[in-house]
């Protein structure tokens, strides 16, 4: 264990950062391949479930169940929930969108907490590139495609109020780290199986499916979920969210090169802003000490 510690401490934190910006949309991408195979709804609880597998036997959260007390298995139950209901309705997003639309629109949350909180005109400048560069992005697709357009607002809400549940949880004294991600997600596979496993069926039956819904739940929700927390790890937070400026960006280029998803001037222009406010934004200073 000392061993895998020292070589992954040898790793530039940054790299962490690379993989999880990579396999973040890589894994949505290649699910949209999946979606001519299995219902929409049906990947995107194999992904959950797969990776929900992946860190039962890894971490075999279970275990920290019972230590827990009442108030951090709520907020664990509630993590959950969020991330099910956000994976599903992502999914549903991309089904409609382009994969960079709705990447860009994920962000656009985060940057109005962040000027809710800091009241600085750093974020207000921040607020109106990201804004002015999702009404780019939507503006045309509001007309043809407006059930995928609330989806994606519906992941992007979702999306920082995962960020605000899971900082708690990264805070918590009960849990922390990779073994409150490993316990959530296995919640989160059965708050959607209800929804998802229907869908799924034919996946069971379909070997290739199978294997396909497996690497995309890998690609997805372990490789860039265990590669934050490496880099979050020794990153600072400024630094950070500096850097996660650039996913927009990285989803537009894995729509391109995945799905072939090639933006106009408008969208390009858009996903530029939305990059700029979120580099821009900066968030009001923590209390507690580093």
């Amino acid at each position: 264990m000392a061993a895998t510690r020292t070589v992954g401490q040898r790793v530039p934190p940054q790299v962490y950062f690379v993989v999880s910006a990579v396999f973040h949309y890589l894994g949505p991408a290649l699910a949209v391949l999946l979606f001519a195979r299995v219902d929409v709804l049906g990947v995107a609880w194999l992904r959950i479930a797969t990776a929900a597998v992946v860190f039962v036997v890894w971490r075999r959260p279970w275990r920290l169940w019972r230590r827990l007390d009442r108030p951090t298995r709520w907020l664990l139950i509630g993590w959950a929930a969020v991330l099910a209901v956000m994976n599903t309705v992502f999914y549903l997003a991309i089904d409609r969108l382009p994969l960079g639309t709705v990447a860009a629109i994920e962000f656009l949350p985060v940057v109005v907490l962040a000027a809710v909180a800091a009241r600085t005109r750093r974020n207000l400048a921040a607020l109106v590139a990201a804004v002015a560069g999702v009404y780019l992005l939507t503006d045309v697709r509001l007309v043809a495609e407006p059930l995928g357009i609330a989806f994606a607002v519906v992941n992007a809400v979702l999306f920082a109020l995962y960020i605000v549940l899971g900082h708690r949880v990264a805070r918590s004294s009960e849990v922390a780290g990779i073994d409150g991600l490993a316990l959530s997600m296995l919640i989160a596979a059965v708050v959607a199986l209800p929804v998802g496993f229907g869908p799924a069926a034919p996946a069971f039956t379909d070997g290739v499916a199978l294997a396909a819904a497996a690497g995309v739940g890998v690609c997805s929700s372990v490789i860039p979920y265990v590669s934050d927390q490496l880099a979050m790890a020794r990153l600072p937070r400024a630094t950070y969210a500096l850097m996660v400026s650039l996913l927009p960006a990285t989803a537009t280029v894995v729509g391109v090169v995945v799905l072939t998803q090639i933006p106009g001037v408008a969208e390009v222009v858009g996903v530029v802003l939305v990059v700029a406010g979120v580099a821009l934004h900066q968030e009001a200073p923590s209390r507690q000490p580093a």
